[in-house]
């Protein structure tokens, strides 16, 4: 019988969404983040979760021939990317492979498999970064970067990752050096105490532009001015045009804004996508793949082969990327954000691309889908990671729509909603799976749906 702490030796017999690799000890199975099959591993147990044991990895005793040198020095040290060292067509293979296994697991087993389809780009494809302040180890030298693999406090200075293009790196470490030079102290989340806190980087794939957002506490008054004009003067292969401040003293590793002000030149960048632009603010949610967000969204809504003429709702919109689109299309299309900037932005885009057919409603969908009275042809359905709420997916079958597009960046939730639309009677037609995130185990998934 496992117990807490114990560590164990063995073999990666499998692996499930997202890259937990299951050992098996007196036929039990053992949970494993980051690892892969055929993989010998020594790890600790550390809790026992919905009736699984879980463990963390300590060490990989012996790798299996298929894998790899990764592409990235700080790859097996950051916690950005977890399959580099898997060839990418083995990448695609396991994802929709552990995608379709949550699916039979669900009792989802009667659709069209349209496979997996690659991105455009495996490196430098994020068109956005959240680099985070912190130090390496306890009271070190300040660090700009991401998060150490498995450690929620340590940070390493991550120039030259691989996610990201040659841009966003000379920025990092020209703000990091700037931040050292002016003796600007760090945010420490344990006690709540220092100045910065992140360092957000946007940059348009089409035109270049880059938007930097500096986000601090209030603990300390400093202008970024001269920062801001430094930062627009380096040599770049895009153009920095603009540079803002936000303010945020919430305890959660998040950045959420009490306040933003505009230090340098504008407060948008625009990308394009099939044809139409879109302007983006800092807080915008828009796809982190621009290149494969092309992909996603035209295969996404070709599996819906008649549009004309109807009315569609498309829930969870963000910055109505795909509700515009499909107004190209459609005769009526509605959406609905919970993010307010994210509609006022949607609104100013569907206007900048001369589309009057769209209307866009800030709320919860939740709460708005009951103030909607037009009968929708059919619904897009693109919520956050955790899936629909389980109040608002009743609503949502009340509609009687007769067609569903369930776009989905969490296969597990995907895989609790679909048999409760199923059992409302909706046929699961044709399942496709696109990989917007190279490198990582993440995947979007569609799911089109009929009644």
């Amino acid at each position: 019988m496992p117990k807490k702490n114990q560590i164990l030796e063995g073999l990666i017999e499998d692996a499930v969404f997202p890259n937990k690799g299951i050992m098996l000890i007196n036929n039990e199975p053992i949970y494993v983040t980051g690892t892969f099959k055929g993989q010998v591993v020594k790890a600790r147990i550390i809790k026992k979760k919905n009736q699984k044991w879980e463990a963390r990895l300590l060490e990989v005793l012996e790798h299996p021939d298929y894998l790899t040198d990764p592409c990235c020095s700080y790859f097996g040290a950051c916690g950005g990317c977890s399959t580099q060292h898997l060839p990418y067509t083995m990448q695609l293979d396991l994802k929709h492979q552990q995608v379709t296994r949550l699916l039979k697991d669900a009792g989802i087993t009667e659709y069209e498999d349209l496979g997996i389809l690659a991105s455009p780009e495996v490196t430098e494809y994020r068109n956005k970064m959240e680099f985070s302040f912190g130090d390496a180890v306890k009271d070190g030298p300040m660090t700009l970067g991401m998060h150490k693999k498995s450690s929620t406090y340590d940070i390493i200075t991550v120039g030259g990752c691989k996610l990201v293009d040659p841009d966003f790196t000379t920025i990092l470490e020209y703000t990091l050096d700037y931040c050292v030079k002016h003796h600007l102290d760090y945010y420490k989340k344990l006690i709540h105490t220092g100045f910065m806190r992140y360092l957000v980087i946007r940059k348009s794939k089409t035109f270049g532009k880059i938007l930097i957002n500096i986000v601090t506490s209030s603990q300390k008054d400093f202008s970024f001015t001269e920062l801001a004009k430094e930062l627009s003067a380096l040599k770049l292969q895009g153009t920095v045009t603009g540079v803002l401040h936000t303010i945020t003293d919430t305890l959660s590793d998040a950045v959420k804004p009490d306040s933003t002000s505009l230090v340098y030149g504008t407060d948008t960048i625009t990308e394009k996508i099939l044809g139409l632009e879109f302007k983006i603010s800092p807080f915008s949610f828009f796809q982190t793949n621009t290149q494969g967000a092309e992909v996603l969204y035209k295969n996404a809504l070709n599996l819906i082969q008649n549009m004309d003429n109807k009315v569609v709702f498309d829930l969870y919109c963000g910055t109505g990327t795909i509700t515009q689109i499909m107004a190209t299309r459609a005769k009526k299309v509605y959406g609905i954000e919970i993010v307010e900037e994210a509609v006022e932005k949607a609104r100013e885009n569907a206007a900048f691309n001369q589309l009057t057919n769209c209307e866009f409603i800030a709320g919860d969908v939740l709460t708005e889908v009951d103030k909607l009275n037009a009968a929708p042809d059919i619904i897009v359905l693109d919520p956050p990671r955790d899936g629909i709420h389980p109040k608002a997916i009743q609503k949502i079958i009340n509609f009687n729509a007769k067609e569903l597009l369930y776009i989905s960046c969490k296969p597990t939730s995907l895989a609790r909603d679909l048999p409760i639309l199923k059992a409302a009677g909706y046929t699961i037609d044709k399942l496709m799976c696109v990989d917007m995130f190279p490198q990582t185990p993440h995947v979007e998934t569609v799911v089109k749906l009929s009644r």
